[in-house]
């Protein structure tokens, strides 16, 4: 039997590993299955390769719990280790100056995690345990080591008398990590960074009906029939997937493939996805992976950390950002790449100039996908647009070239149930919607209902109104109004259409200088100055008398700084302010001029300003009450 001290150059390593280390410490399973999944895949390419004149086999590696000897089991048949194995890899801990290590992570450590760094992974074992043993045999002819180690440097090696290939690692839980020991805690972990594993991993056994046996039917001389039991045999019970959709080649999954494996990705979700994207290439970097687009809201913040990061096939983070660009966050779905580096703990991403690249080319790949989808499906692109177009417009804001490419399928949708690109709109409104200052004006509503005298005034002039209701449209419109040459967007009650679209022909007033003077004086007195500004305007007869606006800029900054942005305009302090303009050739508005007392003109007032208010939603508790009153005494 061989004695001795494990080969760092201070002996305080282990009471880092358990003290700087437990916030992490149920990635020990997670490091010991991937380093028995790394010795089964070595095996597996030395057979290849014919330096192994052993049969592979079909490998598994097994977890198993003796609860009662407070010991937890992780066992492989993969390429095993000498004596002279074991010294080396696991006595010898590859890491050079450790003072310096030492000194760089004993503040950091516990927040960042260092498994998985200078050789470390085995270690993580001593954070859940007060002894490790590891039983190996090599595939080579030599006798099999047993080594033993209780968290101090000292360890003990000698002969086993195992026959069977692989190893077997042993871990004595200490009392406070008990939960090691519970079967429902392994599953979860074995669940959590495990389930799609490329080697078979066994914990327990289960029961199921014997697929060679025929239960038989017999009939009794009544003619009543009874059929026996099914035959039960007892399996193994497999806890992963090895052979995840991901690993496949596209060409090899079917549509119902891609929604199967979104069920087993997210076995609580129900709706199923719009469609997915799948990821696949190997230069300059290696990259798998599936993208799944769901159903989104309008809400920017619940629907992120969906996207699973794997490593080989091994669960690494569900916080990908870095990695995916930001307004892709969104998505669901896994991505895998052996090329993206992870600092100490495997768990934390740095960014690099492999990273950014990743990044750059998942963007095209989406962009592309989209593009193809809107080619190739119009019809069904265009009823999924609600459903898809925050991750669009958001994309649109955050990536540039995400941006360029997005006008080949991104989508502007009319009050009416029209869809455009950005170019057919342009076609479509450029010769009704170009103002004397020949600039484009697009209009937009954000609630149909409650903007509906002004869309249905818009659409009597002939002009197009689009729907954009969600909430970074003020953000996006700003990009657009940066982009393109000569637009604007005008929301349909910003001002009276004649004010947003404005022509070379105008309208003569019906009042006169001295008229409009003391129409604009009398308006003041009653209006409150604090919530409305009073315009008078000549417009058509027909239109409504009193208008309520809020001037687009006021308005937009206002929801710019809701969704963020916006701020240096201080405008979340500012009290709501609103345009009141007063149609100067309405029958009503001479009316008001005309009438002789003073207590008829400010009732006629209030009356049209509450019914302007109504119109826009602003009349609200015991204001709607008193008007809904006055009205009755009104018609009485």
């Amino acid at each position: 039997m061989t004695k001795g001290n494990i080969n760092v150059s201070v002996e305080n390593i282990f009471p880092l590993i358990k003290k700087f280390l437990y916030s992490d410490h149920e990635i020990f399973l997670r490091e010991l299955i991937s380093n028995a999944t790394d010795a089964t895949l070595k095996l597996k390419h030395l057979t290849n390769v014919g330096d192994a004149k052993i049969e592979y086999g079909d490998p598994k590696i097994e977890v198993k719990i003796d609860k009662k000897g407070k010991k937890l089991h992780i066992i492989d048949n993969g390429i095993g280790m000498t004596a002279e194995e074991v010294e080396k890899y696991i006595n010898e801990v590859a890491f050079s100056g450790a003072e310096e290590f030492l000194d760089k992570y004993k503040d950091s450590a516990k927040d960042t995690g260092i498994i998985g760094h200078f050789g470390l992974g085995f270690y993580s074992a001593f954070m859940v345990s007060n002894k490790v043993e590891i039983i190996t045999k090599s595939y080579k002819d030599e006798p099999a080591a047993h080594w033993v180690c209780d968290g101090s440097p000292e360890f003990t090696l000698e002969p086993h008398g195992k026959t069977e290939r692989g190893t077997e690692i042993i871990l004595h839980i200490m009392d406070n990590d008990k939960e090691f020991l519970e079967e429902s805690r392994i599953r979860e972990l074995l669940l959590k960074y495990n389930k799609f594993m490329p080697i078979p991993i066994k914990f327990g056994t289960k029961e199921i009906n014997d697929p060679e046996f025929t239960p038989k039917t017999t009939t009794d001389k009544d003619g009543k029939e009874t059929t026996e039991p099914h035959k039960k045999i007892t399996v193994d019970n497999i806890i992963n997937n090895p052979n995840p959709a991901w690993t496949k080649q596209p060409t090899d999954l079917k549509d119902e493939d891609y929604k199967a494996f979104y069920r087993e990705l997210y076995p609580m979700q129900f709706e199923e996805p719009l469609f997915n994207i799948h990821l696949n290439v190997d230069y300059p970097f290696n990259l798998t992976g599936i993208l799944y687009f769901p159903k989104m809201t309008n809400d920017l913040n619940i629907q992120k950390d969906r996207i699973q990061l794997y490593q080989n096939q091994v669960f690494i983070t569900d916080n990908v950002e870095g990695i995916v660009p930001e307004f892709l966050t969104m998505l669901r779905g896994v991505i895998d790449s052996p090329d993206i580096p992870l600092n100490v703990s495997r768990s934390y991403l740095q960014a690099d100039g492999a990273v950014k690249k990743i990044s750059s080319y998942i963007t095209r790949k989406v962009a592309d996908k989209l593009k193809s989808l809107f080619n190739s499906n119009r019809e069904d692109f265009e009823k999924k647009w609600d459903d898809i177009k925050i991750v669009i417009e958001y994309g649109m804001l955050s990536e540039e070239k995400f941006f360029e490419k997005a006008d080949a399928f991104a989508l502007y949708p009319t009050v009416d149930g029209k869809y455009y690109t950005y170019e057919e709109l342009y076609n479509k409104i450029k010769a009704n919607q170009t103002d004397k200052d020949d600039k484009l004006v697009i209009l937009y509503a954000a609630d149909k209902d409650a903007q509906h005298s002004y869309i249905d005034a818009a659409k009597a002039k002939g002009y197009e109104v689009l729907l954009l209701d969600s909430p970074i449209v003020s953000h996006l419109m700003q990009k657009l109004e940066t982009s393109k040459e000569k637009i604007s967007f005008a929301r349909v009650d910003a001002d009276h259409i004649d004010n947003l679209i404005k022509k070379d022909d105008t309208t003569i007033s019906k009042l006169d200088d001295d008229q409009k003077k003391a129409l604009d004086e009398l308006l003041k007195e009653v209006i409150p100055s604090e919530k409305f500004m009073v315009q008078l305007e000549a417009m058509d007869s027909n239109a409504s008398p009193f208008i309520i606006t809020q001037p687009e800029f006021m308005r937009r900054m206002k929801e710019m700084q809701q969704t963020g942005g916006g701020g240096m305009f201080g405008m979340g302090g500012m009290p709501e302010m609103y345009n009141l303009i007063v149609n100067t050739n309405h029958e009503l508005v001479s009316d008001i001029l005309n009438t002789k007392t003073k207590k008829k003109q400010e009732r006629l007032i209030n009356q049209s300003l509450d019914l302007a208010r109504l119109s826009q939603g602003l009349l609200k508790g015991e204001e709607l009450t008193n008007f809904i009153k006055r009205s009755y005494d009104m018609i009485k």
